[in-house]
């Protein structure tokens, strides 16, 4: 569950892959960028590669994370493999059971399921996925689907319940086997003191909702209690930033990531445009004050800066791990700026 921190880092190193998809780019292109990603962080040391569900995005390649998560074990060694996260309420527990279940036998010590309770997508998308328009009755069922799918992963329903006899397989009815650590996400409170009455890992999304991640980390280390998983808090939280060799360079690519963020906030989503198309897009006063807002929260310019800037955010909010999300045009350039992002910390070359 803890991860180890290598070089100069302060805490443990991780990749949040949204499977970006640029501008005359592929679906394709966008999945083999990810299994060069995750080789280069297992390579270089960082702790876990995790894959975000999202859908109906057509910049955002990670519709099914089960899917992906099964090719990069086929492409990895060591490096822990997850979610960040399921979409819980989009899914039956027992499914999820299943398709982690699945995983754990194909990489057996190495898989994280974490869980989110926000679709993932619009309103209309998350209908499609969950066949209903009630989307607020799945966000409010959260704890109960949660507690379900531990009881299915664990296969520990008691003897009335009328799943006693249902078995998710994969899975303990087997044999003696490990299961996936089950984390918790969030961007507010809710699963923060969720988490800690819990006594579960939580990982909280800073990259888009940084003026809730102090609250939301003190919420669940005050909540926080012991259980058979932890003993103490354990928070990671997702960060931007982009290293780039020229810090001006580095401003030109994370723009790629704020105009195809404005483009998704106004209904207009597409692919991750080009640094030439941003360059050219004329901003309204509004999408300018967005966009100044956004790129705030992202760590980015040369490798000393980025190292710099994620010290002074660990410090900060005292996170026990960083995971680093890149949103740029390039995914060449995003895997650069992992391993100059390593570099500047001075972590392993070989893993």
């Amino acid at each position: 569950m803890r991860g180890t921190a290598y070089g100069s880092a302060p805490v443990p190193l991780s990749v949040l892959d949204l499977v970006t998809v640029g501008s005359g780019s592929t679906a394709g292109h966008a999945l083999r960028t990810s299994v060069a990603l995750a080789r280069l962080a297992e390579r270089r040391g960082y702790q876990r590669h995790w894959i975000a569900e999202h859908h109906s995005m057509p910049g955002v390649g990670s519709s099914s994370p089960a899917v992906i998560l099964s090719h990069l074990a086929a492409h990895t060694d060591r490096i822990r493999l997850g979610s960040g996260g399921v979409m819980l309420p989009n899914h039956a527990p027992l499914v999820i059971a299943e398709q982690f279940g699945t995983l754990e036998a194909l990489a057996p010590g190495r898989i994280d399921l974490g869980l989110g309770r926000a679709p993932g997508t619009d309103g209309a998308t998350a209908a499609a996925l969950r066949r209903t328009d009630r989307l607020n009755e799945g966000a409010d069922d959260f704890p109960e689907q949660l507690a379900e799918l531990i009881r299915f992963l664990d296969d520990d329903f008691p003897d009335a319940h009328p799943y006693s006899r249902i078995h998710a397989v994969p899975g303990p009815v087997q044999g003696p086997t490990g299961r996936p650590p089950v984390w918790l996400l969030g961007s507010s409170g809710f699963s923060a003191r969720l988490a800690g009455m819990l006594g579960l890992p939580f990982a909280f999304a800073h990259h888009f909702s940084a003026q809730n991640t102090i609250p939301a980390l003190d919420l669940y280390r005050d909540s926080f209690r012991p259980s058979s998983v932890l003993d103490a808090p354990y928070a990671l939280i997702g960060v931007a930033a982009l290293a780039c060799e020229d810090e001006n360079e580095a401003r030109r690519q994370v723009m790629t990531g704020a105009l195809s963020m404005v483009r998704l906030r106004t209904g207009r989503p597409g692919l991750v445009p080009t640094p030439e198309e941003t360059e050219a897009y004329r901003f309204s006063p509004m999408e300018r004050e967005f966009v100044d807002s956004w790129l705030g929260n992202i760590v980015h310019g040369t490798p000393d800066a980025v190292r710099d800037g994620l010290n002074d955010l660990q410090k900060r909010t005292g996170a026990d791990e960083l995971m680093i999300t890149a949103n740029a045009h390039s995914g060449d350039l995003r895997v650069r700026s992992y391993d100059l992002i390593a570099d500047a910390y001075g972590l392993p070359t070989e893993g």
